[in-house]
């Protein structure tokens, strides 16, 4: 190959191939890598800081200061004063011939959960709420409600400021105590007072359904007498006398024989008779209440079945046995 026509090497100060020209703002080319000098016909824009001197850029959040604490100057700066301690509360007397120890055996075997002063607290006044209940409610309840301050996770404080604020007519007050109650002690007891609570709060829709909320198999016999009575009471509170009948006839409804809860059952049966038009009936069932009353009062043992088939019904003679009551207590 001849000297002329081997490719010749680009001299350094040459432009190599590929490279293209562009004029600079003098209309002088120059390659398109640019200078490395820094261009002097850009304006300068620097960067603007925060308070803290650091650099910061066109729309980033404002830096807080490192002094967080709140100026005592400054808007947002409240100087809040402790509440005042509240005041200890008055409890009721109590008798002077009251003793802890007259309170109910098993009542006295739960409070032993608090310690021996509370313990006796407690008691004095809950054998005060017993005292007093039946002449003075609102008195009564004061005394539950000062065993409760000390007493307020013990199951029999919380039943007797329900059964109090039942007395009372607070029935809001009753059925919250008589709730606690049932969830501490697991016991069905008052169901029928709470029952009756609903229907004293306007609601005998929600009283028929708690009273639905247990099988009456599980009952003890005057509970579930207690329950069929305020169930009762429930249907009527709707205008359905004729349902209201329906729960009375159980099996406890035996006019030959007397027991603590026939005075009362006898008594709503009587009620709703008459309600239903039946004034015959109902009065019938109204003197069999009084006298299966009186009968209780005489009897030595109210628990205890007493015969008054005579009193009770004219119709059973002397030489007919008296009916076996459907369950006894």
């Amino acid at each position: 190959m001849a000297e002329d026509d081997r490719p010749r090497r680009p001299r350094r100060d040459e432009p190599r191939r590929g490279d293209r020209h562009r004029p600079d703002r003098d209309g002088k080319p120059q390659r398109s890598g640019g200078s490395l000098e820094k261009r002097s016909d850009r304006p300068f824009k620097p960067r603007r800081s925060d308070d803290s001197g650091r650099p910061s850029r066109e729309g980033d959040r404002p830096r807080r200061s490192p002094d967080r604490r709140p100026r005592p100057d400054g808007p947002r700066f409240e100087r809040r004063e402790r509440p005042a301690p509240e005041p200890e509360p008055v409890f009721p007397d109590v008798d002077a011939d009251i003793e802890p120890k007259m309170l109910d055996r098993v009542a006295r075997r739960e409070l032993t959960a608090l310690d021996k002063d509370d313990a006796e607290f407690v008691a004095s006044h809950l054998v005060m709420t017993a005292r007093v209940i039946d002449d003075d409610p609102a008195r009564a309840l004061e005394h539950a409600q000062a065993a409760g301050h000390k007493g307020s996770r013990i199951a029999v404080v919380r039943e007797t400021v329900g059964i109090a604020a039942y007395q009372t007519g607070d029935f809001a007050l009753a059925l919250r105590e008589l709730r606690t109650h049932r969830r501490l002690s697991g016991s069905n007891a008052n169901l029928p007072m709470m029952v009756d609570c609903e229907r004293g709060l306007g609601r005998p829709d929600k009283a028929i359904e708690l009273a639905h909320s247990v099988d009456p198999a599980t009952l003890d016999t005057a509970v579930r007498v207690e329950l069929a009575i305020a169930l009762s009471g429930a249907r009527l509170d709707k205008g359905q006398p004729d349902k209201a009948l329906l729960e009375l006839q159980i099996p406890e409804l035996n006019p030959q024989m007397a027991y603590r809860y026939s005075p009362a059952l006898f008594d709503a049966y009587a009620v709703v008779l008459d309600e239903l038009g039946r004034t015959d009936e109902a009065a019938t069932w109204g003197e069999r209440a009084n006298v299966a009353a009186e009968a209780l009062e005489q009897a030595y043992a109210p628990d205890d079945g007493v015969v008054v088939d005579d009193a009770l019904d004219p119709s059973v003679s002397d030489d007919e046995p008296a009916g076996e009551p459907g369950e006894s207590e």
